[in-house]
């Protein structure tokens, strides 16, 4: 009983984890596609939003230049 109450614990902690780290594909008014990990973060004061791209370097867009953002 022990065993599958640890199975149960550790698939529900894996779904959690999977669920934060999924990649957003933003669309910018020029037409270009990108592909974030994880949710980018709004900064209210600058208007810009940061992300994290493919390659881990973090990057920032004018939230005004993004058509649509979806979650992958």
């Amino acid at each position: 009983m022990k065993k599958l109450a640890m199975l149960f614990t550790g698939l529900i902690m894996v779904s959690v984890l999977t669920g934060c780290a999924s990649n957003y594909v933003m669309t910018t008014k020029s037409g270009d596609v990108i592909v974030s990990q994880g949710k980018p973060e709004l900064d209210e004061d600058t208007g810009m939003m940061s992300y994290t791209d493919k390659a881990g370097d973090r990057r920032q867009i004018n939230k005004d230049d993004i058509k649509e953002m979806i979650a992958e």
